[in-house]
C-alpha cells in the first residue's frame, strides 16, 4: 500500500521544502516530478527553478510532467517516493481545456493516484484565500486548484497545511468535510 501526502499552502511557506523532506526522511529513492517548464525568455522564472534544484539532493532523479501527470505516476515504481511539485502549476499548464477535458484529466489523476506502488507526496498552493480574481482564466485556476485539493486530500493518508513559519498536520487538528462531488 502506497503512503499519499499533500502538502498546501501559500507562496513562499516552505511547503516545498517541508515535502523535501518528509521524502528524504522516507529514505527511499526519490523521483522528483516537476511540472514546471523552463522559459528561458523569463529570468525570474529560471531563477525559481534553478533555486529548486539546487536545494534537491544530487541523487534524486527528475521527471518532467508539465501535462501528462497520471502517465508518470503509472510509470510509479514500488519502494520509491515521488514528489510532484506543483500541482498548481500543473493546474496552470491544462487551463486551455475545456471542462470536460478537465474534469477527465481530473477524474483519471485521481483513479490512479490510490493505485500508484509508490509512496507520493505532492505540493499544492493555495490560493482564493482572499479577493475573487478579476479575470475569468484567475477565477478559473483558482476554483480548479480548490477543487483539486480538496478530491485529493480525501485519498491521502496526510495533509500538511504550511503557512506562518509552521507546519500543520490537518489530520490530527481537523476535522473532513464529506466528499465533494465533482
Amino acid at each position: 500500500m502506497n503512503r499519499v501526502i499533500l502538502v498546501t499552502g501559500p507562496a513562499r511557506s516552505g511547503k516545498s521544502e517541508w515535502a523535501e523532506d518528509l521524502a528524504i526522511q522516507s529514505g527511499k529513492p526519490v523521483i522528483y516530478v516537476a511540472t514546471a517548464t523552463e522559459n528561458p525568455n523569463d529570468q525570474e522564472w529560471q531563477e525559481r527553478i534553478e533555486k529548486h534544484k539546487q536545494r534537491r539532493p544530487k541523487d534524486w532523479q527528475t521527471i518532467s510532467a508539465p501535462v501528462e501527470l497520471s502517465v508518470i505516476l503509472n510509470q510509479a515504481k514500488p519502494h520509491t517516493v515521488m514528489l510532484v511539485d506543483s500541482l498548481g502549476t500543473w493546474i496552470a499548464n491544462c487551463l486551455e481545456d475545456d471542462d470536460l477535458e478537465w474534469e477527465k484529466t481530473l477524474v483519471d489523476f485521481l483513479t490512479i493516484v490510490p493505485l500508484v506502488e509508490a509512496d507520493l507526496i505532492f505540493v499544492a498552493e493555495e490560493t482564493g484565500w482572499g479577493v475573487v480574481p478579476a479575470y475569468p482564466i484567475g477565477r478559473k485556476f483558482r476554483d480548479r486548484l480548490g477543487n483539486l485539493v480538496r478530491r485529493l486530500s480525501t485519498v491521502c493518508e496526510t495533509v500538511y497545511l504550511v503557512t506562518g513559519g509552521y507546519v500543520l498536520n490537518l489530520n490530527v487538528l481537523g476535522i473532513p468535510l464529506p466528499e465533494v462531488k465533482s
